[in-house]
């Protein structure tokens, strides 16, 4: 039994880490500013190994109890959200990082920081190794989410290397599950959202770019066995199984029993052709790949929409 601070965990994601890392015994403290995170996401948790905090990682953090692990999460994660917060997104990623590993540091604790398949822009190599090193526009509109995370990255490894903080960094593929906002503006709550309401399914460009789309049981469980593991490189952590986003429009549509139509709109700016990971590692390092298929995280998903209740 252990102390994690989990940085975001009011958010989708980190609402999930809360509840399992509560569930395997550990005492849990939740830091999130509520800029994108919401209190809703958390208000089934009543356990007295749970804290929140109110707090801006941007400003100088400072945690009185000992701290065990640091995970850290908190950023703006969709295009909706980063766009709306593009110098708040940057701070998080450069300030917000710093004052997460500085304070691992002073705790001497294990530090992880979920970083994002974003590093890798529209890739050049299929699948995507951790050894790319990425094609990224760093001035686009997209530019200020992947630019910070990359820069987090190489924070996360000069305090590793310098400061001998014993850190690991996850490389988050596109994650879906109960919680995601139902306009956060990526595919699957945007998809779940225009079925269940009838309204036509809108996919931009003809729908042939990739995707693959892991649910967030499964990768909670893999930022685990990471932070709990002795890995220091960065590991991805997603759902190999690659699709269209014209076939996940139909896959929603179908287990949804949705009568909606296929709309198709212009292709945003810089939006990557393909994702797909290349998880070798993670089953190597971790013995972790992706248990939940599609249909069923699908089902799930829209179960807990339709009963109103935070799924676990």
């Amino acid at each position: 039994m252990g102390t994690a601070l989990v940085t975001g965990g009011a958010g989708f994601l980190g609402s999930h880490l809360c509840d399992y890392l509560l569930a395997q015994g550990d005492r849990v403290i939740c830091l999130d500013n509520l800029d994108t995170g919401n209190l809703q996401n958390i208000e089934h948790i009543r356990d007295d190994a749970f804290d929140f905090v109110n707090h801006d990682l941007t400003e100088p953090l400072f945690i009185e109890q000992p701290i065990d692990y640091v995970f850290h999460l908190a950023s703006p994660a969709s295009p909706i959200d980063y766009a709306r917060l593009p110098l708040h997104t940057l701070k998080v990623g450069s300030y917000g990082t710093h004052h997460a590993l500085g304070l691992a540091k002073f705790k001497r604790a294990r530090f992880l920081l979920a970083s994002t398949s974003e590093v890798y822009g529209d890739p050049q190599v299929h699948p995507q190794p951790e050894t790319y090193w990425g094609h990224v526009n760093s001035i686009g509109p997209r530019g200020v989410y992947d630019e910070a995370k990359r820069y987090a990255e190489a924070l996360t490894m000069a305090y590793h290397r310098q400061q001998g903080v014993n850190t690991c960094i996850a490389r988050i593929f596109n994650t879906y599950g109960p919680r995601m906002r139902p306009h956060d503006g990526r595919a699957i709550p945007t998809f779940v959202r225009q079925a269940r309401e009838g309204e036509p399914v809108t996919i931009f460009g003809d729908g042939s770019q990739t995707r693959s789309f892991c649910f967030v049981d499964d990768l909670v469980r893999g930022l685990h066995l990471l932070a709990t593991s002795g890995e220091h490189l960065p590991v991805n952590l997603g759902n190999p199984r690659e699709m269209t986003l014209l076939e996940l429009a139909e896959a929603v549509i179908r287990v949804s029993g949705s009568k909606s139509e296929l709309v198709f709109q212009a292709l945003p700016v810089d939006d990557p052709q393909v994702r797909q990971p290349d998880i070798t590692r993670a089953r190597q390092v971790l013995g972790w790949e992706p248990e939940v298929e599609l249909e069923e995280g699908l089902r799930r998903t829209m179960a807990s929409l339709e009963s109103g209740a935070p799924a676990r």
